[in-house]
């Protein structure tokens, strides 16, 4: 939740978002730390939530620059991303939420299947057990095609929706 600045005067909320659960994978949670022994609470280890991890789509924001989120868009992004919560398996989560992140990079709404290839050097170094970084590329987006979650356009481009 961000506030403006002077926000005790105005009790105004800049930002405030919410990640649904079926986001949160090992892989965002950073280990903190223990406390010292002298702590009241000594040896409580907690930890961060990595929200440069997170793909834009499991950011669901009420409240966006001081202005209030319809109803409607809150809704509509919720089930945008509602397919994720039937995957169980870390590693197969993991995956689809790396290519989420690639796509977001992008910044832009159409992409080609090359620009998707151009993050292969980081997703090898992010899954070093797999041997067929392109297959697993076009795996994915064939999955985030078939949920809807973006378009195949035709010879190699796709539109997020």
């Amino acid at each position: 939740m961000g506030y403006r600045s002077g926000y005790l005067e105005s009790l105004s909320v800049n930002d405030f978002f919410v990640i649904p659960k079926h986001f949160f994978i090992f892989e965002i949670i950073e280990k903190r730390k223990p406390l010292k022994e002298t702590a009241r609470r000594a040896g409580w280890i907690g930890s961060n939530i990595l929200f440069s991890k997170i793909p834009k789509a499991g950011q669901i924001f009420y409240v966006e620059n001081g202005k209030e989120v319809s109803k409607k868009h809150v809704l509509s992004k919720w089930q945008k991303t509602i397919f994720l919560k039937k995957i169980k398996k870390a590693d197969v989560k993991g995956w689809i939420l790396d290519i989420m992140n690639c796509i977001d990079s992008l910044n832009k709404k159409e992409f080609s299947l090359q620009d998707i290839y151009n993050f292969e050097p980081d997703l090898k170094i992010i899954h070093p057990e797999n041997k067929h970084i392109k297959d697993k590329i076009r795996q994915q987006l064939q999955f985030l095609r078939n949920k809807k979650y973006l378009d195949f356009i035709g010879q190699g481009f796709y539109k997020l929706k």
